[in-house]
């Protein structure tokens, strides 16, 4: 072994103190990872196992009838309440029209019924007074049969028409009493013939007004599947409308990457359109109750001899800013990534009680119930002279 010499001494030195220096970064570099991964790692979860999530809003049709016109069409933005197909109204106009007619005679027979009650009543009146002029001349007439000045015969008779007046006066009664039954305690108005009437005629002022579908929610039209000329039946899908301030992200996490997510954590997420130079801030609103495989077509069946156990994935929902939104809006299905700080584990497991408010609502819809009452009450009033 040969034995440095003293030119190579100091050289020697250096390395070893260099050799040192780099073993003591590498392991402070260690310890100080170490404490990063315990104090700020382990408090996160991550996956890019995440997708956008938006409601996508089906316009349908109320009424049933042929497409007359569209006006919007896919990636345009239209506004809540516009009208965006419209449909032929003859038939509606006619069945309008044939509601009006029956409302009418409605009340005309039911002016004839109200003006019928007198009329029985009268021939109620009428044959009590021929039960009493029989009565009187059998009256007149007995004491005369005991003397025999009157013969039995005549005597019958007087009996017989006391009896027939009496039965007449029973069925003027009867007709009486249904003529009132029809419609005693009940004004013309507000008999159920002329509500029934009248809210057919409503039905039918509606149903025009509903040859317009409009738009629900005010959004950007992501599938139409309506055509010029086809004919359309309630419940037809008509267009797909997104509204893209109503995002989520939907983060699919393993099961064993759930004991410490809790409701209400902050997330830090960023979309692939827009890489990291954009960066989007959420909070979880809640985990689904199942895994994905749960809710799929075709539930996983494990009851097998070959059974290999796969690692699921439970959907954890997390709400977006709105304002990030509008700055870089997104789509529905692009992809996420998504990293949870679960450093505030206080938060509920699951989810939270539902508002008692709406969470969606829409006045776009609304139909000017009124205005249609107004219009049977005046043709109500015009069949009532």
């Amino acid at each position: 072994m040969s034995t440095p010499t003293p030119d190579q001494a100091p050289l020697e030195r250096k390395r070893r103190w260099a050799l040192v220096g780099i073993t003591a970064l590498f392991v402070v570099a260690g310890a100080l990872y170490a404490v990063y991964s315990a104090l700020v790692l382990s408090k996160r979860e991550t996956t890019d196992n995440a997708y956008v999530g938006g409601n996508m809003v089906t316009l349908s049709s109320q009424v049933a009838g042929n497409v007359a016109e569209i006006r919007a069409d896919e990636t345009q933005l239209v506004q809540a309440g516009a009208e965006l197909v419209k449909l032929d109204t003859v038939d509606a106009e006619v069945a309008l029209a044939q509601a009006e007619a029956r409302l009418g005679q409605a009340v005309r027979q039911l002016r004839e019924r109200y003006a019928g009650v007198p009329q029985y009543e009268a021939s109620v009146e009428l044959r009590r007074q021929d039960l009493k002029r029989a009565q009187d001349d059998l009256a007149r007439r007995q004491p005369l049969a005991a003397d025999n000045t009157l013969p039995a015969e005549e005597i019958a008779h007087a009996q017989q028409a006391v009896k027939t007046a009496q039965a007449a006066l029973d069925v003027a009664r009867r007709q009486a009493e249904a003529a009132r039954a029809g419609v005693q305690g009940v004004a013309l108005t507000q008999h159920p013939s002329v509500l029934a009437a009248r809210a057919e005629y409503v039905q039918a002022w509606l149903a025009l007004r509903r040859n317009a579908i409009v738009s629900p929610v005010s959004g950007y039209v992501g599938k139409r599947s309506v055509q010029v000329g086809g004919r359309v039946i309630p419940g037809t899908a008509l267009m797909s409308i997104v509204p893209l301030e109503q995002l989520w992200v939907d983060a699919n996490f393993k099961e064993s990457e759930l004991r410490n997510i809790r409701v209400g954590q902050p997330a830090r997420l960023e979309a692939d359109t827009y890489g990291g130079k954009v960066e989007y801030h959420g909070r979880v609103l809640g985990l689904s109750p199942g895994t994905g495989s749960a809710f799929s077509l075709l539930p996983a069946q494990n009851a097998t001899g070959n059974w290999i156990k796969v690692v699921q994935r439970v959907p954890v929902r997390i709400a977006l800013d709105p304002a990030e939104l509008r700055g870089h809006p997104l789509r529905i299905g692009l992809s996420m990534d998504v990293s949870v700080d679960t450093h505030d584990s206080g938060g509920a497991v699951l989810g939270t009680p539902a508002p008692a408010t709406p969470a969606y609502s829409t006045q776009a819809l609304s139909q000017p119930l009124q205005q249609a009452e107004k219009a049977a009450d005046a043709i109500i009033a015009k069949q009532r002279g």
